[in-house]
């Protein structure tokens, strides 16, 4: 089974952007959005600390 981290970076890899939606001290959610537009296709809930690190200083995968 693969990781939220390694989810985020298949995502990421096909064209996909993410953005946060929120974060607290031991989770983040994060919208993964359709390379087509924009749209909010699946949401990723997870306190998984690869994806903590990923997310810490970036609000999307745009920064």
């Amino acid at each position: 089974m693969a990781s939220d981290l390694e989810k985020l970076q298949r995502w990421e890899e096909s064209g996909g952007t993410w953005r946060v939606l929120a974060r607290t001290a031991d989770a983040v959610t994060i919208a993964l959005l359709r390379c087509d537009g924009g749209e909010e296709a699946d949401r990723l809930v997870t306190g998984e600390a690869g994806v903590l690190t990923l997310t810490a200083e970036r609000r999307s995968s745009q920064d």
